[in-house]
Protein backbone atom coordinates (compact mmCIF):
# COMPACT_ATOMS: atom_id res chain seq x y z
CA UNK A 1 0.00 0.00 0.00
CA UNK A 2 0.97 3.59 -1.08
CA UNK A 3 1.60 5.73 1.59
CA UNK A 4 -0.39 8.65 1.31
CA UNK A 5 2.71 11.33 1.85
CA UNK A 6 4.14 9.32 -0.96
CA UNK A 7 2.32 11.94 -3.68
CA UNK A 8 3.21 15.38 -1.32
CA UNK A 9 6.66 15.53 -2.63
CA UNK A 10 5.70 15.96 -6.23
CA UNK A 11 2.98 18.26 -5.20
CA UNK A 12 5.10 20.18 -2.97
CA UNK A 13 7.75 20.63 -5.76
CA UNK A 14 4.88 21.53 -8.31
CA UNK A 15 3.76 24.24 -5.73
CA UNK A 16 7.43 25.43 -4.88
CA UNK A 17 8.58 25.53 -8.91
CA UNK A 18 5.32 27.61 -9.69
CA UNK A 19 5.86 30.05 -6.55
CA UNK A 20 9.54 30.61 -7.94
CA UNK A 21 8.52 30.79 -11.53
CA UNK A 22 6.04 33.66 -10.42
CA UNK A 23 8.04 35.76 -8.44
CA UNK A 24 10.78 35.68 -11.16
CA UNK A 25 8.70 37.11 -13.38
CA UNK A 26 6.82 39.69 -11.45
CA UNK A 27 10.03 40.89 -9.76
CA UNK A 28 11.94 40.92 -13.52
CA UNK A 29 8.92 43.15 -15.03
CA UNK A 30 8.32 45.55 -11.84
CA UNK A 31 11.97 46.35 -12.68
CA UNK A 32 12.10 46.15 -15.98
CA UNK A 33 8.64 48.29 -16.27
CA UNK A 34 11.22 51.20 -15.11
CA UNK A 35 12.78 51.49 -18.73
CA UNK A 36 11.16 52.36 -21.70
CA UNK A 37 12.23 50.64 -25.13
CA UNK A 38 10.53 53.64 -27.11
CA UNK A 39 7.86 55.95 -26.87
CA UNK A 40 4.66 53.66 -26.37
CA UNK A 41 6.80 50.36 -24.45
CA UNK A 42 8.41 49.41 -21.62
CA UNK A 43 10.84 46.08 -20.93
CA UNK A 44 7.83 44.92 -18.79
CA UNK A 45 5.52 44.40 -21.16
CA UNK A 46 7.60 41.74 -22.74
CA UNK A 47 8.41 39.30 -19.45
CA UNK A 48 4.94 39.80 -17.49
CA UNK A 49 2.86 37.90 -19.60
CA UNK A 50 4.89 35.06 -18.40
CA UNK A 51 3.23 35.13 -15.15
CA UNK A 52 -0.53 34.09 -16.83
CA UNK A 53 1.54 31.23 -18.89
CA UNK A 54 2.21 30.34 -15.16
CA UNK A 55 -0.35 30.35 -13.56
CA UNK A 56 -2.40 28.74 -16.48
CA UNK A 57 0.14 25.73 -16.53
CA UNK A 58 -0.56 25.11 -13.03
CA UNK A 59 -4.51 25.53 -13.35
CA UNK A 60 -4.22 22.87 -16.46
CA UNK A 61 -1.55 20.67 -14.25
CA UNK A 62 -3.07 20.88 -10.88
CA UNK A 63 -6.76 23.02 -10.84
CA UNK A 64 -7.06 26.45 -9.32
CA UNK A 65 -6.83 25.75 -6.30
CA UNK A 66 -3.32 25.03 -6.94
CA UNK A 67 -2.44 27.59 -9.05
CA UNK A 68 -4.48 30.21 -6.56
CA UNK A 69 -2.35 29.20 -4.50
CA UNK A 70 0.84 30.15 -6.40
CA UNK A 71 -0.96 33.58 -7.29
CA UNK A 72 -0.86 34.40 -3.72
CA UNK A 73 2.55 32.90 -2.46
CA UNK A 74 3.85 34.35 -5.45
CA UNK A 75 2.24 37.78 -4.70
CA UNK A 76 3.90 37.55 -1.45
CA UNK A 77 7.20 36.80 -2.72
CA UNK A 78 7.11 39.12 -5.83
CA UNK A 79 5.29 42.54 -3.69
CA UNK A 80 8.54 41.90 -0.50
CA UNK A 81 11.15 41.36 -2.90
CA UNK A 82 9.36 44.71 -5.64
CA UNK A 83 9.55 46.68 -2.26
CA UNK A 84 13.43 46.39 -2.11
CA UNK A 85 13.52 46.92 -5.78
CA UNK A 86 11.58 49.19 -6.94
CA UNK A 87 9.61 52.40 -5.85
CA UNK A 88 7.17 51.77 -3.55
CA UNK A 89 4.01 52.68 -5.90
CA UNK A 90 5.37 50.55 -8.20
CA UNK A 91 5.03 47.52 -6.21
CA UNK A 92 2.12 48.81 -4.65
CA UNK A 93 0.56 49.14 -8.21
CA UNK A 94 2.09 45.68 -9.38
CA UNK A 95 0.89 43.95 -6.04
CA UNK A 96 -2.63 45.06 -6.90
CA UNK A 97 -2.81 44.52 -10.61
CA UNK A 98 -0.92 41.26 -9.75
CA UNK A 99 -3.60 39.95 -7.49
CA UNK A 100 -6.64 40.97 -9.42
CA UNK A 101 -5.89 40.04 -12.61
CA UNK A 102 -4.12 36.53 -11.76
CA UNK A 103 -7.54 35.97 -9.56
CA UNK A 104 -9.46 36.55 -12.62
CA UNK A 105 -6.88 34.34 -15.04
CA UNK A 106 -7.50 31.70 -12.49
CA UNK A 107 -11.60 31.87 -12.78
CA UNK A 108 -11.54 32.29 -16.33
CA UNK A 109 -9.24 29.53 -17.29
CA UNK A 110 -10.97 27.19 -14.53
CA UNK A 111 -14.50 27.95 -16.21
CA UNK A 112 -13.23 27.43 -19.81
CA UNK A 113 -10.96 25.07 -19.32
CA UNK A 114 -13.13 22.03 -21.02
CA UNK A 115 -13.26 23.64 -24.22
CA UNK A 116 -11.00 23.71 -27.29
CA UNK A 117 -7.26 23.64 -25.90
CA UNK A 118 -6.27 27.55 -27.00
CA UNK A 119 -10.16 28.91 -25.66
CA UNK A 120 -9.18 28.84 -21.89
CA UNK A 121 -5.75 29.95 -21.78
CA UNK A 122 -6.42 32.67 -24.74
CA UNK A 123 -9.50 34.26 -23.00
CA UNK A 124 -8.10 34.15 -19.72
CA UNK A 125 -4.61 36.07 -20.68
CA UNK A 126 -6.51 38.67 -22.53
CA UNK A 127 -8.84 39.37 -20.11
CA UNK A 128 -6.73 39.66 -17.32
CA UNK A 129 -4.15 41.58 -19.59
CA UNK A 130 -6.88 44.27 -19.84
CA UNK A 131 -7.30 44.26 -16.34
CA UNK A 132 -3.84 44.26 -15.12
CA UNK A 133 -2.52 46.77 -17.62
CA UNK A 134 -5.49 49.42 -16.22
CA UNK A 135 -5.44 48.75 -12.74
CA UNK A 136 -1.17 48.68 -12.86
CA UNK A 137 -0.47 51.57 -15.17
CA UNK A 138 -3.23 53.98 -13.54
CA UNK A 139 -2.18 53.04 -9.63
CA UNK A 140 1.90 53.57 -10.28
CA UNK A 141 1.62 56.69 -12.74
CA UNK A 142 -1.19 58.63 -13.04
CA UNK A 143 -0.19 61.98 -12.08
CA UNK A 144 3.20 61.44 -13.12
CA UNK A 145 5.53 63.35 -15.62
CA UNK A 146 5.26 60.21 -17.91
CA UNK A 147 3.41 59.57 -20.81
CA UNK A 148 1.47 56.89 -19.38
CA UNK A 149 -1.47 56.38 -20.86
CA UNK A 150 0.26 55.94 -24.13
CA UNK A 151 2.82 53.61 -22.55
CA UNK A 152 -0.24 51.81 -20.88
CA UNK A 153 -1.90 51.13 -24.67
CA UNK A 154 1.71 50.15 -25.53
CA UNK A 155 2.07 47.85 -22.87
CA UNK A 156 -1.29 46.43 -23.72
CA UNK A 157 -0.74 45.72 -27.09
CA UNK A 158 2.09 43.69 -26.21
CA UNK A 159 0.39 41.79 -23.22
CA UNK A 160 -2.28 40.81 -25.70
CA UNK A 161 0.59 40.02 -28.57
CA UNK A 162 2.52 37.96 -25.96
CA UNK A 163 -0.48 36.17 -25.07
CA UNK A 164 -1.43 34.57 -28.27
CA UNK A 165 2.50 33.79 -28.99
CA UNK A 166 2.37 32.11 -25.37
CA UNK A 167 -0.13 29.37 -26.66
CA UNK A 168 2.35 28.10 -28.64
CA UNK A 169 4.52 26.71 -25.73
CA UNK A 170 1.14 26.50 -23.35
CA UNK A 171 -0.04 23.88 -26.29
CA UNK A 172 3.80 22.21 -26.76
CA UNK A 173 3.17 21.67 -22.39
CA UNK A 174 0.09 20.02 -22.47
CA UNK A 175 1.19 17.69 -25.49
CA UNK A 176 4.00 16.49 -23.86
CA UNK A 177 1.91 15.63 -20.22
CA UNK A 178 -0.78 13.91 -22.02
CA UNK A 179 2.46 12.18 -23.72
CA UNK A 180 3.55 11.21 -20.49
Amino acid sequence: MTHPLAFAAPARRALLQGVLAMAVVVLASNVLVQFQINDWLTWGAITYPFAFLVSELANRSHGPHHARRIAWAGFAVAVAASLALAPLRIALASGMAFLCSQLLDIQVFHRLRRGRWWRAPLVATLLAAVLDTALFWSIAFAGEDLPWVTLAIGDLGVKLGMGVALLLPFRMWIGRRAAC
